[in-house]
C-alpha cells in the first residue's frame, strides 16, 4: 500500500494526525526541522502570541494561501483563523468542482477523514467520566480475539501506542478498496485485514500510528452502550457540543453543499474524483463529515476539555513523544505540534486540520478537496505552516511527512 493511503487509513479512513497517519486518510505527521518564520506585520510577544488580524495581515494570509494553493495543486481550500480581540480571517480560494469551475465556499460540507478519532476517543473518555470502561482495561475485556489483547488497554489504543498493524497498510485492503471504493466495509473486516499480520512491539513500547487501534475502541463504544457508534456520537458529543453540521455517515451519503474530491488514490494511480466513494473503511477513525463552523467550535470544545471531566481531559493531555521532537506529541486521540491542540485528517480526496492555541484562546481550520501530496507532504499540513508562520510566529504548525 502506498504510504500516503497507510496514513489514511488514519487519514482517509480517518485522516488524520499529523502525517502521521495517512490515515486513510489520516493525517498526523512528525515535527519537521525548524525554519525561519515569515515576518508578520504586527508584533507578537511571548505572552501575546497571535497577531492582530489587521488588512495589512490579511493580505499576507491572502498570499500565503495562494501561493500554496499553486504550488500544491489544490483545487480548493477554505481557511479561517481567529482569535479573542484578534479578529477573524475567514476566506475561500480555488476551485470546488474543477470540471465545472464552480468556486470554493465557505459553507461547505468536507469529509474530515481522521478528525473523526477525537469524536470517537471523546465518546469514549466520557464513558470514562461515567465509570462505564476504565482506560487500564485490557482490550480483550470487550472485544475477542485481538493480538496482546490481555495486555494492551484502551489508553494504549487511544494514544496509538498498542503496537497492532494498522489495516489500511494492508496490500489486500488496500486492493479491495481502490478497485470497488464504493463498496461498504464492516468493522470485522477491517479487523480481519489487520490482525493477518503479527503484532510490531510490545504494548506501550513506542508511538505508531494505527487506525485498527479506533476501530476496537468504536466496538467498545457501541458494546457498552449497546448503541450505534454514530448514535453514541451524535447523541453524547455532536449534541452537547452545539455542532449543528457534523455527521457519522452510514454509507456513501454526503450532505451538500460540499465540493468534489480528487484523490490519486486510485486502481489505475490516475487523479480520479472520490466524491462518491463509501467511507465506511474509516469507520470510528475516520468517517464523518463537517463544515466550518462546527470544526472552529469543536477545534476549542476539544481542546479545553468542555465535554470532559478536567481530570480526564488532563490524561487526555498527557501527550507522549511521537517523533523524539519536544514540539510534538500525541495524546489521547489528540496531539500538539508548536502548541497549537488538536488534529487532522485526510482521505481520498479531502483534509482537514483542526487546531486550537491555548496561549490565545486561537482556532485555525483548513478545509480542502484534496488530499494528494506534494513533495511528500500533506497539503493540508503546507496551508496550516504557512498560516501559523504568519499569525504565530512563535508557534508554527510545522508537521513533517511520515517515511515509507
Amino acid at each position: 500500500m502506498r504510504k500516503r493511503l497507510r496514513r489514511a487509513a488514519a487519514g482517509a479512513a480517518a485522516a488524520g494526525l499529523v502525517v502521521l497517519p495517512l490515515g486513510t486518510g489520516t493525517g498526523y505527521a512528525a515535527h519537521a526541522p525548524a525554519r525561519p518564520a515569515a515576518p508578520v506585520t504586527a508584533p507578537v510577544r511571548a505572552d501575546d502570541p497571535f497577531v492582530q488580524l489587521t488588512p495589512a495581515v490579511a493580505k499576507q494570509l491572502d498570499d500565503a494561501v495562494r501561493r500554496v494553493l499553486a504550488d500544491a495543486k489544490v483545487p480548493g481550500v477554505v481557511v479561517a483563523v481567529s482569535a479573542p480581540g484578534k479578529g477573524e480571517y475567514v476566506r475561500s480560494f480555488g476551485v470546488a468542482d474543477k470540471a465545472s469551475g464552480a468556486p470554493m465556499a465557505t459553507d461547505v460540507n468536507v469529509r474530515i477523514g481522521s478528525q473523526t478519532k477525537t469524536f470517537t476517543v471523546t465518546a469514549l473518555l466520557e464513558l470514562v467520566d461515567r465509570g462505564k470502561v476504565g482506560l487500564d482495561d485490557p482490550i480483550g475485556k470487550y472485544v475477542k480475539g485481538v493480538p496482546n489483547g490481555d495486555r494492551i488497554t484502551l489508553r494504549e489504543l487511544a494514544g496509538m501506542r498498542s503496537g497492532l498493524f494498522s489495516y489500511t497498510e494492508d496490500p489486500d485492503f488496500y486492493k479491495a478498496l481502490t478497485t470497488h471504493p464504493t463498496r461498504p466495509f464492516t468493522p470485522q473486516e477491517l479487523l480481519g485485514y489487520a490482525f493477518r499480520h503479527p503484532v510490531m512491539f510490545e504494548p506501550n513500547a513506542k508511538f505508531f500510528y494505527s487506525n485498527t487501534n479506533l476501530i476496537l475502541l468504536g466496538l467498545v463504544i457501541e458494546k457498552v452502550t449497546g448503541q450505534k457508534l454514530g448514535d453514541v456520537i451524535h447523541d453524547n458529543v455532536v449534541v452537547p457540543a452545539g455542532l449543528k453540521h457534523t455527521v457519522f455517515p452510514t454509507g456513501a451519503e454526503f450532505p451538500t453543499p460540499h465540493p468534489q474530491g480528487y484523490t490519486n488514490q486510485t486502481a489505475s494511480g490516475k487523479v480520479e474524483n472520490s466524491t462518491a466513494w463509501n467511507p465506511s473503511w474509516g469507520w470510528a477513525a475516520g468517517a464523518m463529515i463537517s463544515d466550518l463552523p462546527d470544526l472552529r467550535r469543536w477545534a476549542k470544545v476539544l481542546a479545553t476539555g468542555e465535554l470532559l471531566k478536567p481530570a480526564t481531559q488532563a490524561e487526555r493531555l498527557k501527550f507522549e513523544s511521537a517523533d523524539n521532537s519536544p514540539d510534538t506529541g500525541y495524546g489521547l486521540g489528540i496531539f500538539t505540534d508548536g502548541g497549537w491542540i488538536g488534529h487532522n485528517g485526510s482521505l481520498p480526496g479531502y483534509e482537514v486540520v483542526a487546531m486550537y492555541l491555548p496561549q490565545a484562546k486561537a482556532t485555525m481550520v483548513v478545509m480542502l478537496n484534496t488530499d494528494i501530496a506534494a513533495e511528500g507532504e500533506e497539503p493540508s499540513t503546507l496551508f496550516g505552516r504557512a498560516i501559523t508562520q504568519i499569525v504565530s510566529p512563535e508557534h508554527v504548525y510545522w508537521l513533517k511527512p511520515v517515511q515509507p
